[in-house]
C-alpha cells in the first residue's frame, strides 16, 4: 500500500507578509487541494483541527503546546489581529487522516520549558503508526533531546511495526542525531523533516508544495510504502 504524508507548520494560521485578517479559509482551501492520506501539522490555532477535519472530511487528533492559559481571550484577538498577537494566540499539534481511519492516540510530553513541547502519534487502521513532533526552537541540544525522545516513544508505540516519524525539528538534516539510529531519512526542507523505521521506504522523490504566501514553512510531502518482501535478487513477476 502506499500513504501520502504531508508535514506543514502553519505558523499559527498566518501570513507573509502579514494579512492583518483570519486565514482559516486560505489554509483549508491549499489543504483540500494537495493530495495527502495523513497531514501532520505545527504551530495550529488550538480551534482550526476540529473546523479543518469537518471541511476536510478527515478524523483528527490534536495536543496543545505552548500559550494556551487564558485560550478565550486570545482566540477573541487571534482571530482579529492574528498580526498583533503571533505565537501568544495559543499552539497546538494536529494530525489529520483520511482515505483510513485512527486506530489510536497516544502522547508523549517533550518538556514544559521554556515551552510545553508534545509529541502525539496515531495509529492507523493500515498498521502505520504516524508521529508528529514540532521540536524546541533556539536551542539545539534540547531540540535534540526532544527528537530523541520522540523518536523513542514513536518506536515503543510501533513495537517493530511500521512508523513515521514527522515535523518541524528545528534542526538541519546534518544536525539530526536520530538518523543515526535506524531512522532513515527521507524528506526535507531546512527543519521540516520526515523519516521512517526499517519497516517503510519512500515510494519516490518528495515534493514541497506551493503555499503561496500563507505560514514561513513551505509544505513538505513524500509518499511511503512497505518494502518489497521479495529476497535480494529475486526478480519480480511480470
Amino acid at each position: 500500500m502506499l500513504l501520502r504524508v504531508l508535514t506543514w507548520n502553519l505558523m499559527h494560521g498566518r501570513s507573509v507578509p502579514g494579512a492583518g485578517r483570519d486565514l482559516s479559509d486560505e489554509f483549508a482551501s491549499a489543504l483540500a487541494g494537495w493530495e495527502w492520506d495523513v497531514a501532520l501539522l505545527q504551530e495550529v490555532p488550538p480551534w482550526w483541527p476540529r473546523a479543518l477535519s469537518d471541511r476536510l472530511g478527515a478524523e483528527y487528533r490534536q495536543v496543545l503546546t505552548s500559550r494556551n492559559g487564558l485560550l478565550v481571550a486570545r482566540r477573541a484577538i487571534a482571530t482579529r489581529r492574528p498580526d498583533l498577537i503571533k505565537s501568544n494566540g495559543g499552539g497546538a499539534n494536529a494530525i489529520l487522516v483520511r482515505r483510513d481511519r485512527i486506530a489510536a492516540h497516544r502522547r508523549r510530553r517533550l518538556a514544559w520549558v521554556p515551552e510545553r513541547r508534545v509529541a502525539h502519534g496515531v495509529l492507523l487502521g493500515c498498521g502505520i503508526w504516524v508521529v508528529n513532533l514540532h521540536a524546541t526552537a533556539g536551542n539545539p541540544v534540547a531540540a535534540q533531546r526532544d527528537g530523541r525522545l520522540a523518536a523513542a516513544a514513536a518506536e515503543a508505540w510501533a513495537a517493530g511495526g511500521p512508523a513515521v516519524l514527522s515535523g518541524d525539528f528545528n534542526l538541519r538534516g546534518h544536525e539530526l542525531e536520530i538518523r543515526e539510529t535506524g531512522w532513515r531519512h527521507i524528506a526535507e526542507r531546512d527543519v521540516d523533516h520526515i523519516l521512517v523505521n526499517s519497516e517503510l521506504e519512500a515510494a519516490g522523490a518528495s515534493e514541497v508544495l506551493d503555499r503561496g504566501a500563507l505560514s514561513d514553512h513551505p509544505p513538505l510531502a513524500v509518499t511511503v510504502r512497505r518494502p518489497d518482501p521479495r529476497p535480494s535478487g529475486e526478480p519480480s513477476a511480470g
